[in-house]
């Protein structure tokens, strides 16, 4: 149940098992994620996530080891303070290595909030995220438009990167917002800096979890 700040995820991973006719897949796992958020059913939004999560456990899951097989993934949101998508993530990314499935990689997640003045803020709360609908989805080489002074905390674009940790190559990312190409290189530095952080997490995690003592 990884928790960056006051954000919390529980992830339960069940498989492989033998997967229905009409889902199985003749030449790998079919992997199914379900994310439940904390109160209500799963919207829009719910479902857009679960896209992006399945791509990336696939990406590195070796689902040609199981095929014909099912893999699900439920993750239910706890709390929700902020930098909820790099959570669920990192949850994921747990549930797989606490499960024993056999991986060509392990990935994390980390989200950037862009402020007005260029500042890089990692694992963003709830409110340093808020990006205002006049800024639109763009990601454009063109240099950003000027802070707005009647709202100096808003952010003006918030990335979310799925790190790999071969190479630390990029699995999956997001963009909400206003960056120019150069800033979005910027915080994908900052991201893998920041992923280092997070592996060792993971290992220490799996040391405490089997050490004998």
């Amino acid at each position: 149940s990884p928790s960056p700040g006051d954000t919390s995820v529980l992830a339960g991973l069940y498989g492989p098992v033998e997967a229905k006719v009409s889902k199985e897949l003749p030449d790998r796992a079919a992997m199914e994620v379900l994310l439940r958020p904390k109160v209500g059913l799963p919207g829009v939004v719910e479902r857009s996530r679960e896209q992006q999560l399945r791509q990336t456990c696939e990406a590195v899951i070796l689902g040609v080891l199981h095929p014909r097989t099912a893999i699900t993934l439920v993750l239910q949101v706890l709390s929700d303070a902020g930098s909820l998508l790099s959570c669920c993530l990192n949850a994921a990314c747990m549930a797989l290595l606490d499960a024993g499935l056999p991986l060509a990689a392990v990935f994390c997640g980390v989200t950037c909030a862009l402020d007005p003045d260029g500042t890089i803020l990692l694992d963003p709360s709830t409110q340093q995220e808020q990006v205002s609908p006049r800024r639109g989805v763009q990601l454009c080489a063109c240099p950003p438009h000027p802070p707005d002074p009647l709202s100096p905390q808003e952010a003006r674009a918030v990335l979310t990167f799925a790190i790999g940790s071969s190479d630390r190559k990029v699995l999956m990312a997001t963009t909400k917002g206003n960056c120019s190409v150069e800033e979005m290189q910027q915080c994908l530095a900052a991201a893998q800096r920041a992923a280092d952080t997070i592996f060792q997490f993971y290992r220490d995690s799996v040391r405490r979890r089997y050490s004998k003592s």
